[in-house]
């Protein structure tokens, strides 16, 4: 872990946060996404102040995490937590922000009872798998199921 992540806090993600998530995701995916972010973050907001988390360094936004726990959706029990998105400025990749991410997430799905946790990953992103496995993923008992239309 380098400085930068060191300097950095984690703290609950807050609708004030948008502008610098829509920012972040458009420096990684190229495509500028407003709309969806608005409700996502919408939605983020009437779940557990735990959920979602963002990195700050120097008073500026630097990584984001959204999750939550299951809460018997599809049948799956609460003792499910989901990691849903995770993204991190281009700038302060490698740098273990991620990583500080996922872990405060961790503790925080712990907390209100989860003992398994979910995400999808597309099988050939290899960068994002071999995170995950640093971290102790591994391939999960669910299947995911698709319907081209």
């Amino acid at each position: 872990m380098t400085d930068k992540s060191r300097s950095a806090s984690i703290r609950p993600i807050h609708i004030d946060d948008l502008e610098s998530i829509i920012k972040i995701d458009f420096r990684i995916l190229g495509k500028n996404r407003p709309e969806y972010w608005e409700q996502k973050l919408e939605l983020i907001e009437n779940q557990s102040a735990m959920s979602s988390l963002v990195a700050e360094m120097d008073g500026r936004v630097i990584g984001f995490i959204i999750g939550n726990s299951s809460g018997w959706e599809y049948g799956i029990p609460e003792t499910i937590g989901w990691i849903d998105t995770i993204g991190v400025d281009p700038d302060h990749q490698r740098t273990g922000v991620a990583h500080d991410l996922l872990s405060e997430m961790i503790n925080n799905l712990k907390k209100v009872g989860c003992n398994t946790i979910y995400t999808l990953v597309n099988w050939r992103d290899w960068r994002l798998l071999r995170f995950y496995d640093d971290i102790g993923f591994e391939k999960g008992d669910m299947l995911n199921l698709e319907l081209k239309v």
